[in-house]
């Protein structure tokens, strides 16, 4: 899959939310209870990418968190998350991201994390990440006293996972909160070394695999595999990273 034209998604998309925003946002609430927020510029965007899927791979699945599947049985699918983030798309916070993967028999074989606000287009390919169009590495740290941790919000554990995360919290050097989908770019740029989350969909993490692993990092779930089934996440810089959190979270 070329790289031009998973820029063209994050341009079509760009531009779907830029005139949703210029038109006055509409918020609408998906939870039945709590606050699940979507936006017409969440459906915009969507919309327009689907649309350029469509016209190029016409034999695709398409599965967008908004417009649901299509073409289910295709050995090929798109994964759509047109703002991932709302909550900080709406708090005027840069950490929210278009995100986009590409899965062929179960393997994450691409993904793109498109930054509008930073200006910043991460590409996981083919064993490679780049940002802009220049390669990125991880930071390669392999020892849990020295990482630097992040998860988007705490609260969203529970009980038992909200304990495991403690523990890797406590051995790590520092922590950062509120990150969503920057702090797996960042693993990749090598600014934040470790990532622990719980309770994402298909759509949070279909992107971020290729780009963690092209940057040299690794992607798993809580208990060393890679069954992403359960929503529990841990992007490392390096292998021994991530084992040494696994460690600590079983």
């Amino acid at each position: 899959m070329d790289r031009p034209f998973f820029l063209s998604l994050a341009h079509v998309a760009r531009a779907a939310i830029d005139a949703e925003c210029g038109n006055g946002l509409t918020t609408d609430n998906k939870a039945g209870d709590g606050y699940d927020p979507v936006t017409e510029a969440d459906r915009a965007a969507e919309q327009a990418m689907r649309a350029l899927i469509e016209q190029r791979f016409p034999d695709h699945a398409i599965w967008g968190e908004e417009y649901g599947l299509v073409r289910g049985d295709a050995p090929i699918r798109w994964s759509l998350d047109p703002i991932d983030g709302t909550r900080a798309f709406l708090c005027g916070l840069p950490s929210w991201a278009i995100l986009v993967g590409l899965i062929e028999e179960g393997r994450h074989i691409a993904g793109m994390i498109d930054l509008p606000m930073l200006d910043e287009t991460l590409i996981g390919h083919g064993g490679v990440t780049l940002r802009n169009g220049k390669a990125v590495r991880t930071s390669e740290c392999a020892i849990i006293g020295e990482a630097r941790l992040a998860t988007t919000d705490p609260t969203l554990f529970d009980a038992r996972e909200s304990a495991a995360f403690e523990r890797v919290r406590f051995a790590s050097r520092l922590t950062r909160y509120g990150l969503d989908a920057l702090a797996y770019a960042r693993v990749a740029t090598g600014d934040i070394d470790l990532v622990v989350e719980s309770g994402l969909k298909p759509h949070d993490y279909d992107a971020l695999v290729a780009v963690v692993r092209g940057a040299g990092g690794h992607i798993g779930d809580w208990r060393g595999g890679g069954d992403f089934a359960l929503g529990q996440i841990v992007a490392a810089s390096t292998r021994a990273l991530y084992e040494e959190a696994i460690a600590l979270l079983t």
